[in-house]
């Protein structure tokens, strides 16, 4: 009966603004648009929300430019048109409409519709914030975080942020336990960054629900509890949260806080990784090349090494490379082995920079080329890598690409047996009976000091 009543009510709530709406009442043909917008007292019909709010954005009513410009900016009854989306957020932004100019702020930050302009995105957004909209004092709020349009603030940042926490918002909310998490701007407190973690997430803000299941997966301002820890990841994961779904792969995958569970964890990570979270695609790729929680499969494999390769993952370059070489799964082919090697090359791992030498040294998939061979042994022989030493270490000692230089050729060779490259240990024997003591002497010397030298360094880079 009650819904009876309610329905006949918005009936005939719509016949009087629909009669109002037609004599050209600007209020009437806004209140009219948003029924059909949503349905109320009649059937949705996008188009002709359109057409009303239109009518009434025509006659300058600012809450119908900003409605009309999100049909733009949607493509809801009218072809999707950034410019005029823009136009119609920017007549209603500068009468004064709160939203707008919080939209306006977006189209500039995104640079759709509008040059893109951090500045005056944050403009915008500053105009929102100052009439107490809580999402736009979050948006400015991470404009001061990461120097958008100003220059990095934490002190503003925090203070826009706790505006808007305190007013509900679940994203602000999240920024600003970030903040006492990372200590940006303020001394770390794992206490304070739960109590606003707490917040959000119970506000339903899926990374709040994650960082919340990470703090009691290590303790942080909280007792360690594993069942809790497990209980807010999936909950973040089951809203999505790939990142939530990444974690939980890991943990069912090494029996961290939770039974081991290899076919548990392939779900999790094909849920991330078909959000596209590049590590859950390599180490899904990982367990079907493996065969670990299912079937070894080498196609499966190779698709998720791809996917995340194409998006610039050095480690599933590699693995691609190493795939096409030996023609495991695919047709072998050494021109694109070497050409995902020389991508990940580029980005700096060592093991495809060898390859890649191998492949010049040999013109296999790419032209001969001892110089470029060397090239690449020596990317990777600087970084430690125990096969690349020994490798340069030959190039040395037959003077290929590289002035011949005996000494340099054992150097290399110590080097690589010091690493654990059995072939080096056996064969550095060999290159020192052609060296004189001196010359030994001076091979070792020059091992202990590029030895000495990539500890300082390694040592430089921890303490950062």
């Amino acid at each position: 009966m009650n819904r009876q009543k309610l329905h006949r009510e918005s009936h005939q709530t719509y016949v009087w603004f629909r009669d109002a709406a037609e004599r050209g009442n600007p209020y009437a043909q806004f209140n009219l648009g948003i029924l059909y917008k949503k349905g109320e007292g009649v059937e949705r019909d996008d188009a002709a929300a359109f057409r009303w709010l239109r009518l009434a954005a025509l006659q300058g009513l600012a809450f119908a430019q900003n409605h009309l410009g999100a049909m733009y900016y949607h493509g809801r009854g009218v072809e999707a048109c950034d410019a005029e989306s823009a136009r119609w957020f920017r007549l209603a932004a500068d009468q004064g409409d709160a939203s707008a100019q919080q939209n306006l702020g977006h189209m500039y930050r995104k640079g759709r519709g509008v040059a893109q302009d951090h500045e005056r995105a944050l403009s915008w957004y500053y105009r929102a914030a100052e009439q107490g909209v809580a999402s736009a004092q979050n948006l400015l709020g991470e404009c001061y975080l990461h120097g958008l349009g100003a220059a990095v603030n934490y002190p503003l940042a925090m203070a826009w942020f706790r505006k808007a926490a305190l007013q509900g918002d679940a994203p602000a909310q999240l920024n600003l336990g970030l903040m006492y998490k990372r200590a940006q701007g303020v001394d770390a407190s794992d206490t304070q960054a739960l109590y606003w973690f707490r917040q959000a997430a119970a506000a339903g803000e899926r990374g709040a629900q994650r960082q919340l299941g990470l703090a009691y997966a290590d303790g942080l301002g909280v007792k360690a509890d594993a069942r809790r820890a497990l209980a807010w990841l999936q909950r973040a994961a089951n809203h999505g949260d790939r990142e939530a779904q990444f974690i939980l792969g890991t943990m069912h995958a090494e029996g961290r806080h939770t039974e081991r569970d290899e076919p548990r964890a392939i779900e999790w990570y094909t849920r991330a990784a078909s959000q596209g979270h590049v590590a859950a695609q390599y180490n899904l790729a990982n367990m079907y090349a493996h065969g670990r929680g299912a079937a070894c499969d080498p196609q499966r494999a190779f698709d998720w090494y791809r996917r995340a390769a194409e998006q610039g993952a050095a480690n599933a370059q590699f693995n691609l490379g190493v795939i096409y070489a030996n023609g495991q799964g695919v047709e072998r082919d050494e021109a694109r082995a070497a050409h995902w090697y020389g991508l990940a090359a580029d980005q700096g791992d060592a093991s495809a920079q060898n390859n890649l030498g191998v492949m010049f040294a040999s013109g296999q998939g790419v032209p001969q080329d001892d110089r470029r061979a060397v090239y690449w042994y020596t990317q990777a022989a600087e970084q430690g890598h125990a096969l690349a030493q020994y490798n340069l270490g030959g190039m040395y000692n037959s003077g290929r690409g590289v002035a011949r230089d005996p000494v340099r050729a054992y150097m290399w060779m110590l080097l690589a047996a010091d690493g654990g490259d059995d072939t080096a240990n056996v064969n550095k024997t060999i290159v020192a009976r052609r060296l004189s003591p001196s010359e030994i002497g001076r091979a070792i010397d020059l091992s202990h000091k590029w030895q000495l030298s990539h500890r300082e360094v390694a040592g430089r880079r921890q303490g950062r």
